[in-house]
């Protein structure tokens, strides 16, 4: 299985996160690159790895849909027992990922997950894009852990009027709206900033909910 991990990754780090990838992109995609270059330059050792589907996909070139929920989750809870066995039990340890493995990490989380810390979800799939009769967000009243989701305000699978009209969603500790973003963090052609600028607030913005949930 592909992992890839910063320079401060094991020793010494007091902050790693486990990075999952989305459902079309692989583990070293240049906004996972990206995103994982920010996280660290905040003090948060990154872990990224690679569900099976897509490691089939490099190996032989050929695109496949998603593995079935259950391949996922046991993948990743895969990645949490070596990566916690790696760091020990006084590291801060997060789960999250980009889209689909954002989502994997809240199931896993909501189902029970001790060695778990935090949850960060950088875009997460609240719908498919224009069916809001299909929310994916039952399970989060679940989670047994602080849960952080950084949404761009133009992203298809959940806009701040979606998520308003439902009241808000029970389970999220903080979501946090990253200015013009799509799914990817691009903001329009105009727009005062970039994506490079809201892949770094994204970051910054998890390191200081990282901070808060280590001192409570």
């Amino acid at each position: 299985m592909i992992r890839i991990t910063t320079k401060s990754y094991p020793q010494g780090a007091t902050k790693v996160l486990i990075l999952a990838h989305g459902a079309g992109a692989p583990a070293d995609s240049p906004f996972m690159d990206q995103l994982a270059q920010e996280l660290e330059q905040q003090g948060i050792a990154c872990v990224r790895f690679e569900f099976p589907y897509m490691q089939k996909r490099r190996s032989d070139g050929k695109k496949r849909p998603p593995d079935r929920q259950p391949v996922l989750l046991e993948a990743f809870r895969e990645q949490i027992r070596e990566v916690r066995g790696e760091v020990g039990p006084d590291c801060q340890l997060a789960i999250g990922g980009k889209s689909m493995g954002g989502r994997m990490a809240s199931v896993i989380a909501s189902e029970g997950a001790d060695d778990v810390d935090a949850v960060v979800c950088f875009g997460y799939p609240f719908h498919p894009p224009g069916k809001l009769d299909r929310w994916r967000t039952s399970h989060l009243s679940s989670v047994t852990c602080p849960l952080l989701v950084l949404q761009g305000t133009r992203d298809p699978f959940g806009k701040p009027e979606d998520v308003k009209a439902q009241g808000g969603i029970e389970g999220i500790t903080r979501l946090c709206w990253l200015d013009g973003g799509n799914h990817d963090f691009v903001p329009p052609v105009r727009h005062p900033m970039e994506q490079s600028d809201l892949v770094r607030e994204a970051a910054v913005v998890t390191r200081e909910f990282l901070n808060d949930q280590a001192v409570l």
